[in-house]
């Protein structure tokens, strides 16, 4: 199972729902291409919305983490802000530390702000 990794949370209810549907987007074509994926935004976004759920880092940690250690391999979605995002950086420390390969994937979609 490939993970995917990207950034979302963000001060900006906006960016963050524009993050969102650009990760779905790539996890549908990832799908398509027949590639076995888990998304946490994509499975976690709709849940933290209708249910008032904190969208930062420290709250989706062990969700996230309990997710990888199960991963074969974490692509990340080379969104603006990746480089900064405490959820990302922290997800490829963990990959590093456990050899978990890591990719990278651009997405055509930068809306961010």
């Amino acid at each position: 199972m490939i993970y995917i990794a990207s950034p979302y949370s963000h001060p900006d209810k906006a960016v963050m729902q524009t993050r969102y549907e650009q990760v779905k987007s790539v996890a549908a074509e990832m799908m398509r291409e027949g590639l076995p994926i888990y998304s946490p935004i994509v499975h976690g976004h709709d849940i933290a919305v209708s249910h008032d759920l904190p969208t930062d880092w420290e709250f989706w940690k062990k969700q996230c983490l309990a997710m990888l250690r199960k991963a074969d391999s974490m692509t990340v979605i080379t969104l603006p802000g990746w480089i900064e995002s405490k959820g990302v950086l922290c997800e490829i420390e963990f990959c590093n530390n456990c050899g978990i390969p890591i990719n990278y994937r651009a997405t055509e979609v930068n809306h961010d702000r």
